[in-house]
């Protein structure tokens, strides 16, 4: 299975025995959109809830940190999936809230996973079903192969970046927040940016209709934003949502050598003692 897949693809296999749909919505809370009750009235059949605003550790003291190993077993254990499903993540959300769900999986070693090509959106501009209400589910014994934290930066590895450069920041953000000519209201804190940031909106990344870009526009938009294909990327954005679009395109010009900062502004820009710079990127 590709890493995307497109409504046509999946329309074609919506009664395979070994194949898992998952709405990965996720909302803004200034959105006032609930994903549960839309789900609850319109979905791609079959498909079951992924519910993956709650699959963020509250212990940690990272913002809408990364999920523990346990609480994802627990999930994917409700929702019947095993390990050797093929599994399709979507979303209703123009945050393309699936891609964070993508990098999740792949944290945990789920290995046959890919992202329906512009969501639910697509799925009904182009004729597609949905269906309602919410499906009887037999529970799996659903184990982890790994929990594997490689491919995830914290503060301290930033700030260490930021003495000795190996990684390329890129902000996933808008150019405004960016830039911090408007404040970042969405995480109550001031505009800027991690010094030394690349500013790659993740939006740059989709088509109007939301589907990704080709590979060659996708390494257009990169190499405008002055990102050096060659080296390591780390993501960020405001809390790991956005950044999570930005990798996974890299993925589909076969970039892998990237990573996620998880707090991203959310933690960076809520610390007094964090160097911060405004401006465009230099």
């Amino acid at each position: 299975m590709d890493l995307i897949v497109s409504t046509e693809w999946l329309a074609q296999s919506l009664d395979d025995t070994d194949l898992v749909i998952l709405d990965a919505s996720a909302h803004l809370p200034a959105a006032g959109r609930d994903p549960a009750s839309e789900y609850g009235t319109a979905h791609i059949p079959g498909a079951r809830f992924l519910d993956l605003p709650t699959l963020k550790d509250e212990t940690s003291p990272v913002p809408a940190a990364l999920p523990r190993i346990d609480q994802f077993e627990a999930r994917m254990s409700v929702l019947g999936v095993n390990q050797a499903d093929r599994i399709v993540l979507y979303d209703d959300s123009p945050l393309r809230s699936s891609a964070r769900a993508y990098f999740i999986c792949r944290m945990f070693g789920l290995q046959h996973i890919a992202i329906l090509d512009g969501g639910l959106a697509k799925w009904q501009a182009d004729g597609f079903p949905v269906e309602s209400g919410l499906p009887q589910l037999l529970p799996s014994d659903f184990r982890a192969r790994q929990d594997d934290r490689r491919r995830v930066r914290s503060k301290s590895d930033v700030l260490a970046n930021l003495a000795a450069p190996s990684e390329q920041i890129v902000d996933a953000r808008d150019a405004a927040r960016f830039s911090g000519s408007t404040p970042d209201l969405i995480h109550n804190l001031p505009g800027g940016h991690i010094p030394g940031s690349r500013n790659l909106p993740f939006t740059e990344m989709l088509r109007d209709d939301g589907t990704f870009k080709s590979p060659a526009e996708l390494r257009e938009a990169m190499s405008a934003a002055s990102i050096d294909l060659s080296a390591p990327v780390t993501g960020s954005c405001g809390s790991g949502m956005t950044a999570s679009v930005v990798l996974f395109a890299m993925e589909l010009i076969g970039k892998y050598d990237t990573a996620l900062f998880d707090g991203s502004w959310s933690e960076w820009g809520a610390d007094p003692n964090t160097p911060k710079e405004q401006g465009p990127a230099r």
